[in-house]
């Protein structure tokens, strides 16, 4: 597989898992009425940023 192949899984894989983690949020705030922890934020985050940089790594 080559590099360009496996960055393209990995950031498949990064999007689905944010967008998973985004979806139960918005659950949770919009049928709930509850506000995500704040570490729930913080981690959703850090799983953008680390997403910034497989998208921005050469």
């Amino acid at each position: 597989m080559t590099d360009v192949r496996k960055k393209k899984e990995n950031v498949k894989m990064h999007l689905k898992d944010l967008r998973l983690d985004l979806k139960k949020m918005h659950l949770a705030v919009t049928e709930e009425l509850l506000l995500p922890e704040p570490d729930e934020v913080k981690t959703l985050m850090y799983k953008m940023d680390q997403l910034l940089k497989v998208i921005e790594s050469k």
